[in-house]
């Protein structure tokens, strides 16, 4: 705001005449200038009509963006809500805490994840807000804009209607003079209908009227004041911004002692005056602060995350070279035990002595081969998870690769009194290393034939479908829990007593398994209960090309 000397304030807007030297050239030309104006009405009707539709108006745009910011910040807050409460969930209950958002919020007609490189969807008739949410990619939250803009349309049409009533009540004949009693007891009714702070002053600074909000928010109180009276007020209670100053329109903030903040937006009038509108900005701001706190949070919090996460992978790293180094290491001497036990065996430079001495070295032959098969997993697992084992990328027929598993335990099975079946043909054919495959099944398989007790039974059977195959092991053995499922994602877990047979090994069949399927572009799945049995389905994709050539 300025003062009342300087507030530039005329018919033309702020700055017009500012650079003239003769005050009584523009007095000279005000009645030309109030000539624009029909000769029957009166420039006091003009103005009231004029301050009532503008007002009007500028109601309708702040309650416009009044109405849509409170909507978008509502939006904010619950999408960032629903964010934090989704972050460490899983995929699947997270996007059932997110469906269940129109439920607890009457705010939200629609909320979904999408992923971090989609494209937000595009509905003219909602308003929405699209939120970082993590690892589920991004949160949209969706509000109808058509209650909001209903109510805008009710208000707006309300505060038109009663300009245009006051406009036809104020109608007067052109005279000269002041504004007599009934056209103010008409202007005085028009500004407490508005529901900001409203003043209207001459061109000299005096007060013309003004609402009840007017003086309760700038804390003037009953008594009658000017222009420059109340800048010096504003000057001493805090201190003000410019935000906006041109020909038609000045905005100001004013930030006062007590934290509260007012936007003084002044435009001039016909007749060489100019209102001031003051609206209370405070809770605005403080959202706005809300928010920028949160968006700084957030970004502190996906720093840190980038940050463990490239710790995370740094570590699994180093244990994965440790593991390939230490298998290459231990390897080596291990086939010298092995070779040096074969010849002491076959008794090559002369007999051993006692007889013991030859179980003793077949003992060393045997634990030897078995260490020596434990590292090669180890290796495989540790190249495997790194990606420096290459798998082949070639057409297999997952029929013949069942028939080989199936052909390679069938013997085994009848030795341990199991039944080993095997499905109907399916037809599939995936790309992926055959090798590869047939090892991924023979893991399963071998560890369902350690765990079923006679008299048990073994399926192996695949179901095609159009865009991939399932293959699934099922035994009825002694099963799993929960608990041991959960340990079968980490490699080495051998659960309770019940796992440690002699001849186990170290638990990476599995782990080598699902690494397997997942470089073939796949997945693994177990599903096991206690003494009922397991079932292992892999489900691995099929091209479109694989697809004809099956068919």
């Amino acid at each position: 705001m300025r003062s009342a000397e300087t507030s530039g304030a005329d018919a033309e807007g702020f700055g017009v005449g500012k650079n003239a030297k003769d005050p009584g050239r523009v007095k000279a030309s005000s009645p030309a200038k109030r000539r624009r104006f029909p000769q029957h009405i009166s420039p006091i009707t003009a103005s009231i009509a004029l301050t009532a539709l503008l007002s009007a108006a500028l109601f309708t745009i702040y309650d416009t963006a009044r109405t849509f910011d409170t909507n978008q910040h509502q939006l904010r807050l619950i999408g960032a809500t629903l964010a934090s409460e989704i972050a460490e969930l899983e995929p699947d209950i997270a996007n059932a805490v997110v469906d269940l958002t129109t439920r607890r919020f009457a705010e939200v007609t629609r909320a979904s994840l999408i992923s971090a490189e989609g494209t937000p969807l595009n509905a003219s008739n909602l308003l929405s807000q699209f939120v970082p949410a993590g690892p589920h990619g991004v949160l949209t939250v969706e509000s109808s804009a058509a209650s909001a803009w209903i109510g805008i349309l009710q208000r707006s049409a309300i505060a038109f209607a009663l300009a245009a009533l006051l406009t036809a009540l104020t109608w007067r004949p052109r005279k000269g003079g002041m504004l007599d009693l009934q056209q103010r007891h008409n202007y005085r009714t028009l500004a407490s209908a508005i529901p900001l702070g409203v003043a209207c002053w001459t061109r000299s600074g005096d007060l013309v009227i003004c609402n009840d909000q007017y003086r309760e928010r700038l804390h003037l109180g009953g008594k009658p004041v000017t222009y420059h009276d109340v800048v010096k007020r504003l000057i001493v209670g805090g201190y003000m911004k410019l935000l906006n100053d041109d020909a038609n329109n000045r905005l100001l903030e004013l930030h006062r002692e007590d934290g509260s903040c007012l936007l003084i937006d002044e435009r001039p009038l016909g007749d060489g005056g100019f209102m001031t509108l003051v609206s209370d900005v405070t809770e605005r701001k403080k959202a706005d602060t809300l928010l920028n706190a949160i968006r700084e949070e957030q970004r502190l919090l996906a720093r840190r995350y980038h940050e463990e996460k490239l710790k995370a992978e740094a570590a699994s790293r180093a244990k994965t070279n440790f593991l390939a180094h230490l298998s290459h290491d231990i390897r080596t001497p291990l086939n010298h035990i092995i070779g040096f036990a074969e010849l002491m065996r076959h008794q090559t430079y002369g007999p051993l002595g006692d007889p013991r001495y030859a179980d003793y070295v077949q003992s060393i032959k045997t634990s030897g081969e078995h260490l020596l098969a434990t590292f090669a997993n180890i290796l495989d697992l540790a190249e495997l998870d790194s990606g420096q084992k290459a798998l082949r990328s070639d057409a297999v027929a997952i029929d013949l690769v069942m028939a080989n598993v199936a052909q390679r335990f069938t013997a085994q099975a009848e030795r341990a009194g199991i039944t080993f079946q095997l499905g109907q043909t399916c037809g599939a054919i995936v790309h992926g290393d055959r090798l590869g495959l047939t090892r991924m099944l023979a893991n399963v398989v071998e560890n369902s034939l350690r765990f079923t007790r006679a008299g048990g039974r073994i399926t192996l059977a695949a179901f095609a479908a159009q865009d991939g195959v399932v293959v699934e092991i099922t035994d009825t053995g002694i099963g799993m829990d929960e608990e041991r499922l959960a340990s079968l994602s980490q490699p080495f877990a051998l659960g309770d007593a019940t796992f440690t047979r002699d001849g186990i090994g170290p638990g990476l069949g599995i782990s080598i398994s699902r690494a397997i399927a997942e470089l073939t572009g796949g997945r693994m799945a177990i599903d096991s209960s206690p003494s009922m049995g397991t079932t292992v389905a892999f489900s691995l994709p099929i091209r479109a090309q694989e697809q004809l050539q099956a068919a």
